[in-house]
């Protein structure tokens, strides 16, 4: 049995792969701003456009994309399950159980937290060894253990494992998990619910335009990530704490007091501008490559059924 094809005629199989496109698209058209975010929520002053010039200038350009390879080698399997597992959950969460319609907008927000609930534990490991060479020239300028440095996300997973063991590659799960499955559930909801008002009926004939799919997605990026913004700061402050220098911060709490005390309100919301400029292109590419892929698959279907059909006639 060819077990390719197999795959592509399930529902199921054309969300997963459709999903894993969205996720490539999402990496490839954000990670330079996603860098400069992760800069802005460790640095205690200077402009998003100074920090920016301070990385190319001092690093290169190619510091803008240090550690993409954890996200990139993950972000298919990652995105394709986020997406499945939100096809899957916002049915079962929905009241009215109907094939036919879409799921109401009640079952697309629990679903939606379902799967940021689920995503955590793919995305975790994940983002800690992203962040960590993100902030790695920052760390090892400061520590002088130039001889240990990493180059690459393996060198980091390795040196992780080997020093903190499975729970050290999990550092950040609980944070992560409060983050990700309100702002996953924010996520859907909103999609949904501006692609249905830019493009009424488009929930259930799947014929928006490619304007409102960008839009749509990109909206819905934005609001995720406003409503969990202070918490992904406290993330990566606690993420980026690593060998390389004292620990700073004992779990959520100390760190969310300290960095408060030490630095105002406003460090809980240092970043915000870049990473809602991000969230627009990014989720924007995301939902417009998962919406064109399905669209691929069930057209390429429609067609292999018709030739079936026409050989048939023909015999």
């Amino acid at each position: 049995m060819d077990f390719w094809p197999e795959f592509h005629a399930s529902n199921w199989g054309r969300e997963f792969v459709a999903g894993g496109f969205g996720g490539v698209a999402g990496i490839l058209s954000g990670y330079p701003l996603d860098t400069l975010r992760i800069r802005q929520q460790q640095s205690r002053s200077g402009s998003a456009f100074g920090i920016l010039r301070g990385i190319v200038g001092n690093e290169g350009p190619g510091a803008l994309y240090r550690g993409m390879g954890a996200p990139l080698a993950t972000v298919t399997f990652q995105n394709a399950m986020a997406f499945q597992a939100y096809a899957i959950l916002s049915r079962a969460f929905d009241a009215s159980g109907s094939s036919q319609d879409p799921p109401s907008y009640k079952g697309v927000a629990l679903g939606g937290v379902g799967t940021g609930a689920l995503q955590s534990l793919i995305l975790t490991p994940t983002e800690l060894v992203k962040i960590r060479l993100q902030l790695q020239e920052r760390a090892y300028a400061n520590s002088h253990k130039l001889h240990n440095r990493h180059n690459g996300p393996m060198s980091v997973a390795k040196s992780i494992f080997q020093r903190e063991g499975l729970r050290g590659m999990y550092r950040g799960l609980t944070i992560t998990l409060l983050r990700d499955a309100p702002s996953h559930g924010v996520y859907f909801w909103t999609y949904e619910y501006m692609r249905e008002k830019l493009h009424p009926g488009c929930r259930k004939d799947g014929q928006e335009s490619f304007r409102t799919m960008i839009t749509a997605g990109g909206l819905a990026g934005v609001a995720s990530w406003i409503c969990c913004y202070p918490l992904d700061v406290v993330k990566t402050r606690l993420q980026a704490q690593s060998h390389l220098s004292p620990v700073q911060y004992s779990g959520i709490v100390d760190c969310l007091c300290r960095s408060v005390k030490e630095e105002g309100y406003g460090v809980l919301w240092r970043g915000l501008g870049t990473a809602v400029v991000r969230a627009f292109f990014v989720n924007g590419a995301i939902f417009t490559a998962y919406e064109l892929a399905l669209r691929c698959f069930f057209n390429n279907e429609s067609s292999i059924s018709i030739q079936r059909e026409s050989a048939i006639w023909e015999n």
